[in-house]
């Protein structure tokens, strides 16, 4: 009686969950009906009801397959890299930010640092070949005029792995820092003012306050960082890919485009998209326990 009252009594609350629930109802939940795809030999005039049912035929076909292996690599050596050198750079740039006393400079700073990150793909794109470009890049020109020659940023394997990451740094660091920088405001200033009377530098500021008072932030986006490692967006390895580096910029993403809508076979997208799925929530599950096991902390 109590529960119907105070909904009645707080029913405008209520009313303002409809539409969010209508959203993940009609655009999360009703999909995943289609996931059935990924077991059917699926026949686009035939729908999702009326085609066969083939089991897990479609996945050993996928198992079967050389360039499947080649996307998976890819996709975990570039998710590796990122997390490798991608996810510390938030939390170095954020620790820099915070140290800065001349506000005026800091949100100027800030103000340039996150915008990267609403510019799309397609235009980053063109900046970087404008800029690496063998040929007529500026970085190369610059380089061939002090004689240290062209370097092949984009074509060659290697420089475009170098390449790949530092964009994607430059894209996204910024705005990752935003969440440390929240939790740094949070940690609570007389401890700072308590270590500076002790005499301690920066450098141990940091150290023993800031970083231990970030702990929980890291290890949370650490642990949703390695559920992505399977998971990788299709823009960028494509719009920055290129048939010279095709080796090592054809991930899981470009590979479900080519198989599932220019080859039309649906069934095998679907599947591979299941299996990412299923491998990220194994690896987000798997970091939660070990973080739990040896830190007592995670996200669940």
């Amino acid at each position: 009686m109590i529960r119907k009252s105070y909904v009645i009594k707080h029913w405008q609350l209520y009313a303002m969950l409809i539409l969010p629930l209508a959203y993940f109802i009609v655009f999360k939940y009703f999909p995943i009906y289609g996931v059935t795809i990924a077991f059917k030999d699926f026949n686009v005039f035939k729908g999702i009801t009326a085609s066969e049912w083939v089991g897990l035929d479609v996945f050993r076909d996928i198992f079967s397959q050389k360039s499947f292996y080649v996307a998976l690599r890819n996709t975990f050596m570039l998710n590796g890299l990122d997390l490798l050198f991608g996810f510390p750079a938030p939390i170095i740039l954020a620790i820099c930010l915070n140290e800065l006393r001349l506000k005026a400079f800091k949100k100027l700073s800030q103000t340039l640092l996150y915008l990267p990150h609403f510019i799309s793909w397609v235009i980053i794109g063109g900046i970087v070949y404008q800029v690496f470009a063998t040929n007529y890049g500026i970085v190369n020109l610059l380089l061939e005029k002090i004689g240290l020659g062209p370097f092949p940023f984009l074509s060659d394997k290697l420089y475009w792995l170098a390449t790949y990451t530092s964009v994607g740094i430059w894209q996204s660091v910024g705005w990752g820092s935003i969440i440390y920088l929240a939790a740094i405001t949070g940690i609570n200033k007389e401890l700072y003012e308590a270590a500076e009377v002790d005499g301690a530098s920066r450098l141990r500021k940091i150290w023993h306050i800031t970083l231990p008072g970030i702990r929980t932030t890291i290890i949370v986006l650490l642990i949703l960082k390695i559920g992505d490692m399977v998971d990788i967006g299709f823009d960028r390895p494509y719009i920055i890919g290129n048939v010279m580096v095709r080796e090592y910029s054809d991930v899981l993403s470009t590979y479900i485009y080519r198989i599932g809508l220019q080859s039309g076979q649906f069934s095998i997208a679907t599947a591979v998209g299941l299996f990412q799925a299923v491998v990220g929530l194994v690896f987000i599950l798997s970091a939660n326990y070990i973080s739990k096991k040896t830190t007592d902390e995670g996200i669940i």
